[in-house]
């Protein structure tokens, strides 16, 4: 049923899963098609706001609060598995059903859609000066752009493309490898849920703490094999420091606030010579953290590049993991 979890060679969903990588780094998510049909991250996501808005009341007690989010969390990750299922089960009964998988492996897995946004950031600075590039940054990160300078507004960029190429195109890969659809379904709905309820403020403390928990348990493999592709990948890059990659990653990973952000963080920082994440300031708060790495802090467009460059090497190496997956399945 699942790719390595099968009996015998299964190479069929991990052709797919090779055709949406493809596909995805060749055009990312087109505008034009989910313009026509809702993206299945956005439909995940209003379900998720229908679902707070419902169970997450000021008025309820903590501990109400918080068994309605594990409900929340545990629910829909296995209304997802059960999609997954039948999604798999279209794909086997028909001659068309593939093209549903591969539609949907592609809409959720990141390479393109990172890459470009990470990119504007850079060509906002270059263009339009700090505003441009405040204006950017604010797409792909929750802290204040008020509050940072242009050097904060690239270590910030770089630490977003570090940090989504984990979580938003390896640990895709990765659970797609290991149960194929109703893995992917899984994680994406998690990792939404993560991300729209699992934070540490008044609202979603207890609400969100199941659905935090199971993105912290799901990415726990992911980043660290985001943190060694990416520390591989310098080596391929001009100015690129593998071995201080490694360095950095297993001495300063453990500064993160997350247990699993600061191994790909601290990958990027080591390969390019840079320090980052430190203090930064969110709306409400600041997060006194300490500095990852040991190098610059005062990093510039130019760095925003070559963190391109290792993530886009980064997803080769990957692409050719999933292909000796498929070779051994035969």
């Amino acid at each position: 049923m699942f790719p390595l979890f099968a009996s015998g060679g299964n190479a069929e969903p991990l052709l797919i899963l090779v055709a949406a990588l493809l596909v995805d780094a060749a055009i990312g998510d087109p505008p034009a098609l989910w313009r026509r049909v809702p993206h299945p991250v956005m439909l995940i996501g209003k379900l998720i706001d229908f679902l707070d808005g419902k169970l997450n009341r000021p008025s309820r007690s903590d501990y109400d609060r918080r068994l309605r989010g594990a409900l929340v969390g545990a629910g829909m990750t296995i209304g997802a598995v059960a999609l997954g299922l039948l999604v798999t089960a279209l794909r086997k009964a028909t001659g068309w059903g593939w093209m549903v998988e591969l539609t949907l492996c592609w809409s959720l897995i990141a390479q393109r859609s990172l890459y470009s946004h990470v990119s504007a950031v850079a060509k906002g600075l270059d263009q339009g000066g700090l505003l441009a590039g405040r204006l950017e940054v604010a797409k792909i990160v929750g802290r204040d752009p008020a509050s940072l300078d242009e050097h904060g507004v690239s270590r910030a960029a770089i630490e977003s493309c570090a940090e989504n190429f984990a979580d938003g195109v390896v640990a895709p890969v990765f659970w797609f490898l290991l149960f194929g659809m109703p893995g992917l379904l899984a994680y994406k709905t998690v990792n939404t849920l993560d991300s729209m309820i699992g934070h540490r403020n008044e609202t979603y403390r207890e609400f969100g703490m199941v659905s935090a928990r199971l993105d912290d348990a799901m990415n726990l493999i992911p980043a660290r094999l985001s943190g060694l592709l990416l520390s591989l990948a310098s080596l391929f890059v001009p100015g690129g420091n593998p071995a201080k990659a490694l360095q950095v990653m297993l001495r300063d990973h453990g500064h993160h606030r997350s247990p699993n952000s600061g191994w790909p963080e601290a990958a990027m920082a080591g390969a390019l010579g840079l320090s980052l994440a430190g203090p930064r300031r969110y709306p409400g708060y600041v997060a006194e953290e300490q500095w990852i790495g040991d190098g610059r802090s005062q990093a510039t467009a130019a760095d925003i590049r070559s963190a391109l460059r290792v993530m886009a090497v980064s997803c080769l190496l990957l692409l050719g993991l999933v292909l000796l997956v498929v070779l051994a399945q035969g």
